[in-house]
Order: structure tokens, then sequence, then C-alpha cells
């Protein structure tokens, strides 16, 4: 029997904490705010290093790479944001078919979808 196995069974959110200059949203606290997607959430946090938003990813393995970037395309983060229009999607040499977008904060999102060419890259 192994323990790691057994204790992650037991988990029931696995939401990570990422910086944010700002946020309206459902707060939980004068510094914390938690935000969902569907029935996923994460938290934002009222702490904020660039350098560190800067190097932080998130990988939201998605059903349609080309559906998340039309709408992210639609929702015009750059010209509210600054931020740099969403990546037509494309195949990386990992396998799977990925969109990327920068949050205003700096975080890179990753809406990545497993390539119907490669059964190797499911379920990552």
């Amino acid at each position: 029997m192994n323990p790691i196995i057994d204790l992650a069974g037991q988990i029931r959110a696995f939401r990570p904490f990422l910086p944010a200059k700002e946020f309206e949203t459902y707060r939980l606290g004068e510094t914390l705010a938690e935000m969902f997607l569907g029935k996923h959430a994460f938290l934002l946090q009222g702490y904020y290093v660039k350098a560190w938003a800067e190097n932080m990813m998130i990988h939201v393995l998605v059903e349609d790479a080309a559906a998340w970037w039309r709408y992210l395309d639609s929702l015009g983060l750059p010209d509210q944001f600054g931020v740099s229009p969403p990546h037509e999607p494309k195949v990386e040499p990992w396998g799977l078919t990925v969109t990327y977008q920068t949050d205003p904060s700096g975080v890179l999102w990753h809406f990545a979808q497993v390539t119907v060419d490669n059964p190797d890259s499911a379920g990552r």
C-alpha cells in the first residue's frame, strides 16, 4: 500500500494561490479572493511580486483549445489591460495543442488539449 496514493484520494480541492495586482470578485478577506471556472477554483492573493508573477504558469487541460482561443480573443484583453493577445493554438513538441494568454498580473495561462494525432499526450 502506498500512503501517498491513499492521501491523494482524500484531496477535495487543489487551488493554487496566484498573484494579483487588483481583484474584484468573491472576496474571502482583505487580501484573498476565490475565482471559479466551472467546478474548478483558484485563489487570488493581494500580494504581488512582478518577478514571481511573470514566472508563474497555469496549465488548464481543455477539450477545445481553439474555442478557448476564440473566447479569449473576444475579451479584448490587450485593449483593457495592455497584455499581448492570445496566441493562436499550435501543436507543441510535447504533443498538446496549446493556446497561451498572459493575464493582467503577468501569469501565463496554457489552455491545452490532447492532440488527436498524438495518443501519448492523453491526460497531461
